[in-house]
């Protein structure tokens, strides 16, 4: 049986919680990415298999609102967001906790101001050693809320491991991300350590391996994303591939694949393995299911895509990056963002800023049958927000079934999927 966790009930769903509860009965090993179906007549929705808050979100939840309980009268700080969702932030700061640093960690409050009876609490995405550090030195345990992700540390001990035997780490990640800040700093405690953010960057760091560029033009691209005394013509000779547990799988895969070639081109096939480690059990489950669910929500086509999260939330960015290849994707952190069937606010993630977009949903599909919304989330993202904008959707449409027939098919004993 897989864990429970005492998330707020606030968080929870009347009616994408009862469609996850039904799947979960139907298929307890996962394995059948079919989207859950919402039939209201005119409007169809198609829902993503997985989605949502994942173990690690649950987890932080839990320990963070821990704190609160078992803490009525101390001053309780979060180190920055505990993770990317406004809604889940601003309750927590509602409820009094403070933030010390934002996302991009700049200081809000100063460490000095810190006294051995505040409570600290760590985020999902972990902490670096010289925070913790710092903490320890104003006689506070940074372990005592501490709601690290087990999957961002699962990397790090992997890094640990691997570094004691002399690999280099290559982290695929968003180099100034609160996850990969801490990754980095983990890592290169006992390893060099190089970031990369995507493709790109990681060909051009296997052109440093194979000696096709020299090492002023690692320092140069590379510059501010390796750990110091860096020496790429010794570093770059063993290497192993972790990742930012919500970055793209495909794309961490395809990055490791690449720079073993890199190896295999420079040191030959029957060496490869003492110059490249095995990091395949870095990769995030979570990240894994939930892409995989949307690209199978993709497969089964729809008219548009809304998917719902945090705006700095990087998991949820590359689930859009998926959907909008294939269809109108709209970006939105809650229902307040879809006004009316003529206009809807959105994040566009190349811009990286708001935007509008007017007259984006059909009020009838072309084939003359319901119009197709696939629906899915981020993993910092509570249902009951998916819910919100499920309804406020379906209010535009006249002659929809009520939710009540809608959800009966996940309400019976088998749970069908349709």
């Amino acid at each position: 049986m897989p864990r429970e966790f005492n998330v707020p009930l606030f968080y929870r769903s009347p009616i994408i919680s009862v469609v996850k509860q039904a799947r979960r009965v139907t298929d307890p090993r996962k394995r059948d990415l079919t989207p859950s179906v919402l039939d209201f007549g005119p409007v169809r929705f198609k829902i993503a298999r997985h989605f949502g808050f994942c173990y690690g979100v649950e987890n932080a939840i839990e320990i963070a609102y821990r704190a609160l309980e078992e803490n009525p009268d101390k001053r309780i700080f979060l180190l920055s967001e505990m993770i990317h969702n406004p809604h889940v932030n601003t309750d927590l700061r509602e409820r009094g906790v403070r933030f010390l640093c934002e996302t991009s960690g700049k200081q809000l409050i100063p460490f000095d101001e810190l006294m051995p009876a505040d409570v600290v609490i760590v985020p999902a995405f972990g902490t670096t050693l010289e925070i913790q550090s710092k903490l320890n030195e104003r006689g506070i345990n940074p372990y005592a809320y501490n709601t690290t992700c087990p999957f961002v540390e699962k990397v790090w001990k992997k890094s640990e491991e691997i570094g004691k035997q002399n690999y280099t780490i290559v982290v695929h990640g968003k180099r100034y991300h609160e996850e990969t800040r801490a990754t980095f700093s983990h890592a290169k405690s006992g390893a060099p350590v190089v970031v990369v953010l995507n493709l790109v960057e990681a060909k051009n760091l296997a052109k440093v391996i194979c000696g096709e560029a020299d090492r002023e033009f690692f320092f140069e691209y590379f510059a501010d994303s390796y750990s110091p005394g860096f020496e790429p013509d010794r570093d770059l000779k063993r290497i192993g591939v972790v990742n930012q547990t919500t970055m793209l799988a495909t794309e961490t895969q395809a990055i490791a694949d690449l720079l073993r070639r890199a190896m295999v081109d420079r040191y030959g096939a029957e060496r490869v393995d003492e110059h490249f480690a095995d990091t395949k059990d870095t990769l995030c489950y979570a990240t894994k299911e939930n892409q995989d669910a949307t690209l199978a929500l993709i497969e089964d086509r729809g008219d548009l895509a809304l998917v719902v999260g945090g705006y700095n939330s990087s998991n949820t960015s590359h689930l859009v990056e998926l959907c909008e290849t294939k269809m109108p994707t709209y970006f939105v952190r809650d229902a307040g963002e879809t006004e009316s069937p003529r206009s809807i606010r959105h994040w566009d993630i190349h811009a990286k800023t708001v935007c509008e977009t007017t007259d984006w949903l059909p009020m009838h599909s072309t084939d003359d049958g319901p119009v197709d919304i696939i629906l899915t989330a981020g993993a910092s993202c509570p249902d009951a927000l998916l819910d919100e904008v499920l309804c406020k959707v379906v209010s535009w449409f006249p002659r929809t079934l009520l939710v009540d027939d809608v959800l009966a098919p996940y309400r019976n004993d088998e749970g069908s999927n349709r």
